[in-house]
């Protein structure tokens, strides 16, 4: 369990601090104004983000993701192998599956993570912030909206993560078969990153108010803008989908292996652990 989380947690701080930047773009360039946009595109919005706010304007609501990282990781990676487990062998049928109940948990955390990261990267910098921080932000939330409010955009959640990290912990499982990383390979790392870098597309995330539900959300949207707001800040969304994902996975696989494999050796001796794909895909029962 507590190696489970220490990788976990390493993992996603990583993806984070690397990917947040990224995140922050594509918010800005998805809620812009269509007639009047106030960025010409994702190097644009990066650099007058960058003048105007400074670097520290790009990683705005970081704290949202950082809070829940603990709790999401923890839950992905032992709801993950638990299941895995249980279902009796690894098939690239059952690690779909196990990734996809991983995906469905977490989104008890990750939906009101996100919504009050993206009310952060929204709001205007300056003494008139309507929220302080990430828990505030939240207080605030649930104090107008209660429960309801807080868990705002569950369904679309739900809808998005639970097949998306199926797809994504078997896509990482084969490609760390056939790339055949296996510890003490002096290429791991960078087998890693390109493993977990590519098995992770990135599905939009958050929104401002206004909608009644998902459907009513895509009627006003496609009326209002046309298909082309589908497609808004997907620029930003794919540069942010490689390296977090590489990130992610990379530190939780290396956490994992070499951590198994300092336990296993007698008197301090590492001995090599399994190979880095399984080693993810089943971690310690929780």
């Amino acid at each position: 369990m507590a190696l489970d989380f220490l990788a976990g947690c390493a993992g996603g701080v990583a993806g984070v601090l690397v990917g947040h930047p990224f995140d922050t773009v594509k918010v800005r360039l998805q809620v812009q104004s269509v007639e009047k946009p106030q960025y010409r595109g994702t190097l644009h919005c990066f650099k007058s983000i960058i003048k105007q706010e400074s670097v520290l304007g790009l990683y705005k609501g970081l704290g949202s993701p950082l809070m829940g990282l603990t709790f999401i990781n923890a839950l992905v990676f032992g709801v993950q192998g638990n299941t895995l487990r249980a279902l009796g062998h690894d098939s690239p049928l059952n690690q779909f599956l196990a990734g996809a109940a991983a995906g469905a948990i977490q989104c008890v955390i990750c939906c009101p993570m996100e919504l009050a990261k993206t009310r952060l990267q929204l709001q205007d910098a300056g003494p008139a912030r309507t929220y302080k921080g990430s828990l505030d932000c939240l207080v605030q939330i649930y104090g107008h909206e209660g429960l309801r409010g807080v868990n705002r955009g569950m369904v679309s959640t739900l809808l998005r993560e639970t097949p998306s990290f199926g797809v994504y912990f078997l896509t990482y499982d084969a490609l760390t078969r056939a790339l055949g990383c296996e510890p003490g390979d002096r290429l791991l790392v960078p087998k890693l990153l390109l493993a977990g870098g590519t098995s992770g597309p990135t599905g939009l995330r958050g929104g401002p108010r206004g909608y009644s539900g998902i459907l009513d959300c895509v009627r006003q949207s496609y009326r209002a803008e046309g298909w082309r707001v589908f497609t808004r800040g997907l620029a930003s969304t794919l540069l942010r989908a490689f390296p977090v994902n590489a990130a992610t996975f990379a530190t939780v696989t290396v956490v994992l292996t070499y951590a198994r494999g300092e336990e296993a050796g007698p008197e301090g001796e590492a001995v090599p652990a399994a190979p880095a794909g399984p080693a993810l895909a089943q971690p310690s029962s929780l």
